[in-house]
């Protein structure tokens, strides 16, 4: 199967060019609120459906996907918003520092600030669930071990769509196994995605391979992923590790689907599926803690 991009010979900026203008053509639903804001200086954007209740204390905080070198607010704005339309909060989506210009820790710096952030400006950790895609999953999952580590407040609970829970190691069988079957993804992009974030001089940092990590004591967990996509094993050692762990997973898989397949939502079935399935893990958890 044809990948819709190859990193080593589609110059970088292209890439983000391409995918900023299919941002600029999207039409979100009727009555979705976007407001442009600063998250300790990092550039953050609330969107709230049309559904959300005004004085809801609730809230996702979103890492967006892309490999860590692209990706911003804009190109997920549609579905933020039909995240927010699915769990009933607003989501506030970060645009945290992209490789290679950002190398580590850069990226998980800024997410972990817009947590520290949303704690200390009204909302309770409890009243918070993180969320993301991709390299924006595998920063969740890096996220919850920090708060962990340093005996920080953690948040309700989280969810992830198709994680990069390695970016160290590239080992999972479906490297290979799904090699020609996921248009989005494969070995050599993950690669050289990690090459950009990671400083070549350094050893590699323990904890840009979070599912090699200990996972106790980490909040509930939904993981979904498509049966199709080369980044499957990160999520099938990643639920095994947590849930041997102890952690409370929920393991959601989709046959015939590729990496983060959930982002065509009102295009694929399937997507409005996945999509549906957080909304009620996020409205579960927050309606869990209010009893």
């Amino acid at each position: 199967m044809k990948k819709l991009f190859d990193l080593e010979h589609t110059p970088l900026a292209r890439i983000r060019e391409k995918t900023e203008e299919s941002a600029k053509k999207v039409v979100l639903p009727l009555g979705t609120v976007v407001e442009q804001i600063s998250v300790a200086d990092i550039p953050a954007e609330w969107v709230r459906a049309y559904n959300v209740p005004k004085e809801t204390k609730n809230a996702i905080l979103y890492f967006h996907g892309g490999g860590l070198y692209s990706g911003s607010c804009a190109t997920y704005r549609y579905l933020a918003t039909k995240l927010s339309e699915a769990a009933h909060v607003p989501v506030l989506v970060v645009e945290y520092r992209l490789a290679p210009e950002h190398k580590y820790p850069a990226a998980n710096k800024d997410v972990l600030e817009a947590y520290l952030w949303l704690c200390s400006n009204g909302f309770s950790n409890e009243n918070i669930i993180l969320g993301g895609d991709s390299a924006g999953g595998g920063l969740v999952l890096m996220t919850l071990q920090a708060l962990r580590d340093t005996g920080a407040t953690l948040p309700a609970a989280a969810f992830m769509m198709s994680p990069w829970a390695d970016m160290i190691n590239f080992d999972g069988e479906s490297y290979i196994n799904r090699a020609t079957m996921d248009p989005l993804c494969d070995l050599n992009n993950s690669r050289i995605a990690a090459s950009f974030y990671i400083d070549s001089e350094a050893e590699p940092p323990e904890e840009l391979s979070p599912i090699s990590r200990d996972l106790g004591g980490l909040p509930p967990l939904l993981v979904q992923v498509g049966e199709n996509e080369v980044l499957y094993s990160d999520s099938q050692r990643l639920v095994e590790r947590a849930t041997k762990a102890g952690v409370d997973v929920k393991f959601e898989t989709w046959d015939n689907m590729w990496h983060v397949f959930q982002f065509y939502v009102d295009a694929l079935p399937e997507a409005n599926q996945a999509i549906g399935s957080i909304g009620k893990f996020v409205r579960k958890h927050f309606s869990l803690r209010k009893s």
